[in-house]
């Protein structure tokens, strides 16, 4: 769809937009809080993990302008699907689609926020970290929201690795580049995406019919999609078991990190049996959840052995 389709298809929309109405919480709201909380805290790990040292205030700056990245992708990405906002429950009650904000505004919004943190992060840290971040608000906001979102089924596997950069952005804040560790805690979160939000797809499948959005389960149907969500898990596990296998994780995260993929793999299975009715859809609903848990867990186990070894 074009600008200019976009465009048309918003004036024709019942939501009556009252400019400069909004209140601080509705421009909170613009940010995607939830979405950023995940951004920050697997930032920090990065950064935690990273070799070499980082002035305080200097690693606090970095992981404020990478929240602030964040939130101003969340906000153009408001601004660009908004029309696909209004018509899906999950997302109606944004800002835009109740009318308490305006495109107009959130765009301006999301602009100034992104420069503000790119030049930020640039000038106070490193230039290769706001590098980064820039690179990283542009994937998201033109290749995942303007393109992927509405051409393909892979949408969220490519468009994935936006929310899979944070760890990396926070190593380079530390370290003024990348390095394999580094890849894999991106890895990580890339592959852990697809499982996380098909499941999600999957209970929401009519939402995303009606918005014409190409989620997997729409376009290829819940079986493929079953399928997929199987396969991604079974790949994920090892991998999250990865960190202790190249030396940076101890023995004690291996266990866990095994366990915790294990219950993963199960659930997944658990979806690819239960088709029907509500015992898939209560399936469907408890990946989603422990898979927010499974991910937080391998952070949280990562970062608070590097605190433990910085003592």
């Amino acid at each position: 769809m074009s600008l200019a389709e976009r465009q048309d298809l918003m004036d024709q929309s019942s939501t009556v937009w009252n400019g400069g109405e909004g209140s601080v919480s509705d421009y909170v709201a613009l940010l995607k809080p939830r979405v950023m909380s995940l951004v920050i805290f697997t930032a920090f790990v990065g950064m935690m993990l990273a070799p070499g040292s980082i002035h305080p205030v200097l690693g606090a700056v970095a992981i404020l302008c990478i929240a602030i990245g964040a939130g101003a992708s969340g906000a153009l990405n408001m601004w660009y699907d908004a029309d696909i906002d209004e018509v899906m429950s999950r997302t109606a009650k944004r800002p835009i689609p109740a009318g308490k904000i305006t495109p107009e505004e959130a765009f301006a919004f999301g602009i100034t926020l992104s420069i503000g943190s790119v030049l930020t992060l640039g000038l106070l840290v490193n230039w290769f970290a706001g590098a980064f971040l820039a690179f990283t608000i542009a994937f998201y906001v033109v290749i995942y929201t303007m393109w992927l979102k509405r051409s393909t089924p892979q949408n969220i596997v490519i468009g994935g690795a936006a929310g899979a950069f944070p760890p990396m952005v926070g190593w380079a804040s530390v370290t003024g580049g990348v390095s394999l560790e580094s890849f894999v805690l991106f890895l990580i979160i890339f592959m852990w995406t697809p499982p996380h939000f098909w499941a999600l797809a999957l209970f929401k499948k009519g939402d995303y019919e009606t918005a014409g959005v190409p989620m997997l389960p729409v376009v290829a149907g819940e079986t493929n999609t079953r399928h997929q969500i199987l396969i991604y898990s079974i790949l994920l596990a090892p991998i999250g078991v990865a960190p202790y296998f190249m030396g940076y994780a101890s023995l004690f995260y291996g266990v866990a990190s095994g366990l915790l993929g294990l219950a993963f793999v199960a659930m997944a299975a658990d979806i690819w049996r239960k088709r029907e009715g509500d015992v898939a859809r209560k399936a469907c609903i408890r990946l989603f959840k422990f898979s927010i848990f499974y991910l937080f867990m391998l952070f949280a186990l990562l970062l608070g052995e590097s605190l433990v070894a910085g003592i």
